[in-house]
């Protein structure tokens, strides 16, 4: 018994230890807690006693009335149609494309009415703020996008939709949406083109007796970003508009417009096309500077150039859409084709005429026959043109041994005797600025000039027009 008796005293006085140390441990826990900490739990604590979720589930369908009514009908259904204000905040324009015709654009959408179906009794006249779940338990205006091809609203993390409720039945829908949606461009201009692009908004199941479209804030009701900007685009103008659309079956509906106008920068196209294309036609003129003699010389600069023009003319067109109509790039590069095709064909006129004229010159001299006959044939064959066989073959003589007989007389110490290839070397470096211009033809002489000024008329034209 007495064993007993201190086997229960014992157990007491460890479970009083046990205790106390658990205490101190807790006391000290709490001690070590910040006071940022400290903050958050009275926070929490506040939150749980204002909490009413817990007291009453179904508290918001209650106080909103939802299951009163059917949500199916328009707020005031049967009589004046109902007033939704729209106000849109524009995120960004992500992208334009020439080749669908068509933009995108990221932006919120808020609308604002009044359901008093909604309403509700409160003594601190707060709104309630709801997310996508409730949305679907109310009526809510079924806007749409007028020649949009594809839009969605943004989903992460949830789905980015928010419903404000006041107590005097005022209603805040707003949601972020991404569109696309047509633009009808016209190219006649590009790339010095300016395109006004608009997209439209509109009830679909709501004409002018059910529903009313306006712009809630008037002009201020459309906000950009102020860090807007795009790759070949500037925006020069934002606005917002409005009208009625007519439906043969169904009658009018209020529309509203966003407009913006955007003009291209045309400083990346100066660079990859006009500037090409200028250099190709001033090359081309080269020619007119080459011996009419020189034919793979000539005929080469001048198929090189019309390759190239050709490869400048493709690149632009498969990068843009197929058009029935003359685009202002077109003009351009075409024009620059002809003057470089015109060069060639220039080339090819001087090379026969030149060929006829001393076709016609040897057979007056009668050097028909002989050496100097086989010299002139094989040069035709090279050059494509007839030559004087006497002053060819003088010049072709001495350009292969002049070197090597002035270096024997020099060592066999000969006077100073100069010979007549010599002689003749030393005319020819006096006056080879003459000898170059009585080789070019006449049409060569005019083309040096004509050229040039039809060009330089032709861009002033062409910018005084399009700029």
């Amino acid at each position: 018994m007495v064993l007993a008796v201190q086997l229960l005293y014992f157990t007491y006085i460890w479970i009083t230890l046990t205790s106390a140390s658990a205490a101190s441990d807790i006391r000290r826990h709490h001690q070590r807690c910040s006071s940022s900490m400290k903050q958050i739990c009275k926070q929490e604590t506040r939150m749980n006693k204002d909490d009413s979720t817990k007291m009453w589930p179904q508290k918001h369908k209650q106080l909103l009335h939802i299951e009163d009514h059917d949500f199916a009908m328009r707020p005031g259904f049967g009589g004046s149609p109902v007033p939704v204000g729209i106000d849109i905040q524009v995120e960004s324009i992500d992208s334009i494309s020439e080749v669908g015709m068509d933009f995108t654009m990221t932006f919120y959408l808020r609308h604002y009415w009044k359901d008093e179906r909604l309403s509700f009794p409160s003594t601190t006249n707060k709104s309630m703020t709801f997310d996508h779940r409730l949305i679907k338990k109310i009526w809510v205006p079924d806007i749409f996008f007028v020649h949009s091809k594809r839009s969605f609203i943004h989903d992460t993390t949830m789905e980015n939709m928010m419903l404000r409720v006041h107590p005097d039945g005022n209603v805040l829908f707003s949601l972020r949406i991404t569109v696309s949606a047509m633009c009808f461009m016209d190219f006649s201009r590009f790339p010095l083109d300016t395109q006004n692009c608009s997209l439209e908004l509109e009830s679909y199941a709501y004409n002018e007796e059910d529903l009313m479209l306006y712009w809630k804030h008037g002009n201020k009701s459309l906000n950009t970003e102020e860090h807007i900007s795009l790759s070949k685009f500037f925006i020069e103008e934002f606005s917002a508009s409005s009208g009625l659309a007519f439906y043969s079956s169904t009658g009018w509906y209020y529309r509203l417009f966003i407009n913006f106008v955007l003009r291209r920068h045309v400083f990346f196209f100066v660079l990859q096309t006009y500037f090409p294309a200028m250099l190709m036609v001033m090359l081309s003129w080269v020619s007119f500077w080459i011996d009419r003699r020189a034919v793979p010389a000539r005929v080469s600069l001048g198929i090189t150039t019309v390759l190239t023009m050709s490869t400048i003319v493709t690149g632009v067109s498969t990068s843009m859409p197929q058009m029935s109509y003359i685009k202002a790039v077109d003009v351009y590069l075409w024009v620059s084709s002809l003057f470089v095709f015109l060069s060639v064909i220039e080339y090819a006129a001087v090379n026969y005429l030149t060929t006829v004229e001393e076709w016609e010159e040897f057979k007056r001299r009668g050097k028909i026959s002989g050496m100097y006959n086989i010299d002139a044939v094989q040069a035709m064959a090279f050059d494509g043109c007839y030559h004087d066989s006497g002053s060819d073959v003088d010049q072709t003589s001495f350009s292969l041994h002049s070197e090597e007989d002035f270096m024997r007389r020099r060592s066999t110490g000969s006077p100073s005797t100069e010979s007549p290839q010599i002689k003749r070397r030393k005319s020819l470096r006096g006056n080879i600025g003459r000898i170059i211009l009585e080789n070019n033809h006449v049409i060569d002489t005019y083309s040096r000039i004509l050229f040039p000024i039809v060009f330089i008329i032709f861009n002033l034209f062409y910018w005084g027009v399009y700029v």
